[in-house]
C-alpha cells in the first residue's frame, strides 16, 4: 500500500489548519489547498496549492497533478457576507457544490490509490436555522425539506464512491471554535470585543440575549475525528454528529474567558458585537500600537465571526437555539476523544494572545 497522503482543503481555515496539523502529527505527507497558504502554529511546513477551487479550470489542472493522493480531508467553505440569510442561498448552494466536483473529479481519474474523503456537514442538515429538529437529533434524522448543499455533498461522495472504489465518512459539528483567525470562529471576535471594552474602560458585559444550554465543537477534536475517520472501517460510509461532550450557557463562561482576557465582567448589555467593533475599528488601532500587535487588519482577524457570534448569543432573538445533537454513534463506533468547552474557548483565546494577535492581559 502507498504511504498515506492526504489533500486538505481550505487548509488556511479554522478546521483546515486544524486538520493540517493532526495529519502531520499522526505521520501523514499532507498537501494544502487555500488561496492563500496556511499558518500553521507548530511552524511546520507543507506542500502548499493557492487554488481557488470556484476555479474549474484551475482546480483541475493543479489537481490532475496529485497521482498519489490517498484521501481527501474536505475543509473548503464558501459564506456569502449575507451569513444567516446566505445559508438558503441558491447561489451558495451551487458554489459549495461546485467546489466539491471540482476538488473531487480530477482526484478520481488521476490518483489510482485513493480510498477515503472526509466531508464537514453541521446542524443546518436537521434545519436547525429553520424549525426546531430533535432533541437530541440522531444521525437518521436529517431534514431533507429544505435546499442545503450538504445533502448534495453526501449524495455525490456516496454516488462517486460505489463508482471508484472509495468511502467518504461525513462530520456534524456543532458550533466550532479555535485559535484560528477569520473564517466563522467566534473566538477572534469575542477577544476583540474584550480588547475595546478594556481599552475604553467598559466592563466585558455579556452582549447576547436569552439564556439557553448549547455544545460546541473545538477544532482540534474534530480534525481528531477525520483523522480516525481516514481509516477506520467503522467510519467508511457514514456519518456521524461530533461535540466537544458537555453543554455550556454562555453567560455562566463569561467570567472565565474575562479572566483569560483581562477584562472585568458587568451587567448584560445588550449589543451587536458585528456593530460595535465596526463602530470602533479606530478604538483597535489604538490597541494594535499600543501593544504591538500583528493584527494590522482587523477583519482578516475576525472575518465573518462578529455576525456569527451575534447569531450565537442569540443578540436581538426571543430565544437562543435549540439544538443538541447525539454523539453516541460516534462513540460506538470508537472515536471517543472529548474536551471540556470551556478550557477550549480558553485556551484558544490564550492561544491568540500567545501569538499577538490580541493584547495581554494588563
Amino acid at each position: 500500500m502507498p504511504k498515506n497522503k492526504v489533500l486538505v482543503t481550505g487548509a488556511s481555515g479554522l478546521l483546515g489548519v486544524a486538520a493540517v496539523e493532526k495529519f502531520l502529527d499522526a505521520g501523514w505527507d499532507v498537501i494544502g489547498v487555500s488561496r492563500r497558504r496556511p499558518k500553521l502554529p507548530s511552524g511546520r511546513d507543507i506542500q502548499f496549492l493557492p487554488v481557488d477551487l470556484r476555479d474549474r479550470q484551475a482546480s483541475h489542472a493543479a489537481f490532475r497533478q496529485l497521482t498519489d493522493v490517498t484521501h481527501i480531508a474536505y475543509t473548503a467553505i464558501y459564506e456569502k457576507h449575507e451569513l444567516v440569510q446566505g445559508w438558503s442561498s441558491t447561489d451558495q448552494i451551487a458554489t459549495n457544490n461546485a467546489m466539491l466536483s471540482n476538488v473531487l473529479d480530477p482526484i478520481i481519474h488521476a490518483a489510482s490509490s485513493f480510498r477515503h474523503i472526509s466531508i464537514l456537514q453541521g446542524t443546518k442538515i436537521y434545519g436547525v436555522h429553520l424549525h426546531p429538529i430533535p432533541i437530541p437529533a440522531r444521525e437518521r434524522d436529517a431534514r431533507h425539506d429544505h435546499p442545503n448543499f450538504f445533502f448534495d455533498h453526501e449524495e455525490l461522495v456516496a454516488r462517486m464512491g460505489k463508482e471508484h472504489g472509495f468511502t467518504y465518512t461525513a462530520l456534524r459539528p456543532q458550533l466550532v471554535t479555535g485559535p484560528t483567525p477569520g473564517a466563522l470562529n467566534v473566538i477572534p471576535a469575542i477577544g476583540v470585543y474584550a480588547a475595546i471594552r478594556r481599552e475604553k474602560g467598559e466592563p466585558f458585559a455579556f452582549p447576547g440575549g436569552p439564556s439557553f444550554v448549547w455544545e460546541a465543537a473545538d477544532a482540534s477534536l474534530v480534525a481528531d475525528a477525520m483523522v480516525w475517520a481516514a481509516t477506520a472501517p467503522a467510519a467508511a460510509n457514514e456519518a456521524f454528529n461530533i461535540t466537544n461532550g458537555d453543554v455550556f450557557e454562555w453567560r455562566n463562561l463569561w467570567p472565565g474567558l474575562a479572566e483569560t482576557l483581562g477584562a472585568t465582567t458587568g451587567p448584560d448589555e445588550p449589543t451587536s458585537v458585528a456593530a460595535y467593533i465596526a463602530e470602533n475599528v479606530g478604538v483597535w488601532d489604538q490597541i494594535v500600537e499600543k501593544y504591538g500587535l500583528r493584527s494590522r487588519d482587523l477583519y482578516e482577524l475576525v472575518g465573518l465571526g462578529d455576525q456569527h457570534l451575534d447569531f450565537v448569543v442569540a443578540y436581538g432573538a426571543p430565544a437562543g437555539p435549540v439544538a443538541f445533537v447525539s454523539t453516541i454513534k460516534l462513540r460506538q463506533a470508537g472515536f471517543s476523544r472529548t474536551l471540556d468547552t470551556e478550557d477550549a474557548f480558553r485556551g484558544a483565546l490564550q492561544s491568540l494572545i500567545d501569538d499577538k494577535l490580541l493584547p495581554p492581559v494588563a
